[in-house]
């Protein structure tokens, strides 16, 4: 009964608020269609999410997990007049979805879609002198949260924006013997921004369609 609720309210704010349009609703349907598993964020959560770019003022986007680039979309759309963002995907064929579904968005010359490991792949961005980027975006897989954290630091500055998604885990955050790898990533990744004095920190559970989660907000001080 819950869930049907939480769905039913998140629908009523996406039709009023959001209003999503073509080019998203196809990367959701296309990506349903190439079978990618459906962990996207949700309409509303898209739309905060290009909010908060907005409200950074980014011009510089690093994206950590692509899948079909329906978030991208959402956050490269946040960009001001210029701006750039990068995107990290692990899986080839996913990469290659999320490429078309974001030229049907007229972002292609705006994002950069990089394939492979993000462990691999941010390390080369540090590298290259890629970055600070103002806002970051945490979303792949959950185990490895903490060293994604790490990667995010070092491609930042102050001012920059974090946020890491899906960290509640239906409530198994607070379950310290969990050996559930995505809820111990959730728990490193809190108590390493509970240590690092170079953030301000807090995370909010959330429900709706994707049930009872919740993200973390950071910033770099």
């Amino acid at each position: 009964m819950a869930q049907k609720l939480w769905t039913a309210v998140d629908d009523y704010i996406a039709d009023l608020l959001v209003r999503a349009d073509a080019p998203l609703q196809a990367a959701l349907d296309e990506s349903l269609k190439a079978g990618l598993p459906p962990h996207q964020v949700s309409p509303s959560q898209g739309k905060l999410l290009q909010l908060l770019a907005r409200l950074r003022g980014a011009q510089t986007i690093l994206e950590i997990s692509t899948l079909g680039g329906y978030s991208t979309i959402w956050l490269a759309r946040g960009l001001g007049i210029g701006g750039r963002m990068v995107t990290l995907e692990s899986d080839a064929g996913h990469a290659e979805m999320a490429r078309t579904n974001i030229a049907r968005a007229g972002l292609a010359e705006v994002v950069e879609v990089r394939v492979g490991s993000a462990l691999d792949t941010l390390p080369r961005l540090v590298q290259e002198g890629a970055g600070p980027f103002d806002l970051i975006f945490i979303d792949a897989d959950k185990a490895n949260n903490d060293r994604y954290l790490h990667w995010a630091l070092e491609l930042s500055d102050t001012g920059t924006v974090m946020i890491a998604d899906n960290v509640v885990r239906s409530g198994a955050i607070v379950d310290e013997t969990s050996t559930d790898p995505s809820v111990m990533g959730a728990r490193r990744l809190m108590e390493a921004l509970a240590a690092e004095p170079r953030v301000s920190a807090t995370a909010l559970q959330t429900v709706g369609e994707k049930g009872h989660d919740g993200f973390v907000l950071a910033l770099v001080l």
